[in-house]
């Protein structure tokens, strides 16, 4: 039941993968799936809007400055969307899995969790990168900070809730 409320609460946080619509009357699954989906696309405006409202808090950019960074946050969000899709596939698997995991399934877990960090690091150099050039390195340097924050406090959210492997 833990990993249960874990998956639902994690999925909601990062999820935004997109259901294909079905043809015919859906299954019981298919409508946990959709009433799943519904309510984690919700709490991602939520999360969101706070982590905009955060920014925008913190960053105290010059309206020439946020007219700069906005549209090049907006890009970077939709990148760290596609890698938080990654990581819910990982967490399903993790779940799917629990109870029963197999060296194979431990090592695709492992190296996935390890990948994805990987590709959020090099994610927020490009994006760093970007940054400093459109507005100044230490307003980069800034963002970067503020993003670490709030990823460091997601991630141990996640991981608090997350079963030890036994």
């Amino acid at each position: 039941m833990k990993l249960k409320t874990f998956s639902l609460t994690v999925i909601a946080l990062i999820s935004g993968a997109l259901l294909a619509p079905a043809q015919q009357a859906p299954s019981a699954a298919e409508n946990k799936e959709a009433n799943l989906k519904a309510y984690v696309d919700l709490l991602r405006k939520d999360v969101k809007k706070e982590k905009v409202s955060i920014l925008t808090d913190l960053m105290n950019l010059t309206p020439d400055e946020a007219a700069k960074f906005w549209p090049i946050y907006n890009d970077y969000d939709k990148a760290l969307t596609v890698l938080a899709d990654e990581r819910v596939a990982l967490i399903k698997l993790y779940a799917d899995s629990y109870g029963n995991l197999t060296p194979a399934i431990a090592t695709k877990l492992a190296t996935g969790a390890l990948d994805l960090d990987a590709k959020r690091n090099q994610l927020k150099r490009e994006y760093v990168h970007k940054f400093s050039q459109a507005i100044s390195p230490i307003l980069a340097a800034r963002f970067l900070q503020i993003e670490n924050q709030i990823e460091k406090i997601l991630d141990l959210q996640i991981a608090s809730s997350l079963p030890v492997i036994e």
